[in-house]
């Protein structure tokens, strides 16, 4: 893993779109889930997202990390739901509905380039130049956003690993301080990771 992006070299089919096209189609698949919310729709989705990864040159392996990273937040959801909502169809919906999407967008992220996305967002951000805001400072921003997602999944991956390396059982909280120190250290990572690529310099720079 780089410490700016997932990416993942390859020729697959989702390789050669571009950012606009992957990113614009996880946008409408995404709201029309949402706007249809019926189960065998998200369940149609999530299992199209699954066999999407070999089927472009990913590897189920791949999409098996990205749902072992988020069983427990799916597990939650779908116990809150069948418990205090009285619906387990509809905690199904959701949870299905999010392993889809989760899935989806890590494919993007594992098939796009850094500068392609960071390339797409500063086109986005074009026009609030003319209010005072930095386009590439924007892009930059929202790059960090997408890619900080599966971040979150290596740092849960690690904290787990460690959990089960020292024989702990039955004490998952423990695990919530080793997650947020490894994301502090990704956070850090990442900060000298800009600076190195001359991001403090052109700020200053700019203010200047």
């Amino acid at each position: 893993m780089s410490v700016l992006g997932l990416y993942v070299p390859g020729t697959g089919p989702m390789h050669r779109v571009p950012a606009g096209p992957k990113l614009l189609a996880l946008l409408v698949l995404g709201a029309v889930l949402i706007i249809a919310s019926h189960l065998w729709l998200s369940v149609g989705a999530l299992v199209f997202a699954l066999l999407l990864y070999p089927a472009v040159g990913l590897g189920a392996r791949r999409a098996w990390r990205a749902l072992r990273a988020l069983w427990p937040f799916l597990l939650a959801i779908g116990l809150f739901q069948a418990l205090f909502v009285g619906a387990w169809t509809e905690g199904a919906r959701l949870c299905a509905q999010l392993a889809a999407l989760v899935l989806l967008a890590n494919a993007i992220t594992l098939t796009t380039r850094v500068r392609e996305m960071l390339g797409l967002f500063e086109r986005l951000a074009g026009p609030l130049r003319h209010v005072g805001v930095s386009p590439d400072r924007v892009a930059l921003v929202l790059s960090l956003t997408i890619r900080s997602i599966p971040m979150v999944a290596v740092a849960l991956n690690s904290a787990r690993e460690g959990y089960r390396a020292r024989g702990i059982v039955g004490r998952p909280h423990l695990m919530v301080v080793p997650v947020i120190v490894h994301l502090l250290r990704m956070a850090e990572a990442t900060g000298e990771a800009l600076a190195a690529r001359g991001i403090d310099e052109d700020e200053r720079v700019e203010r200047a």
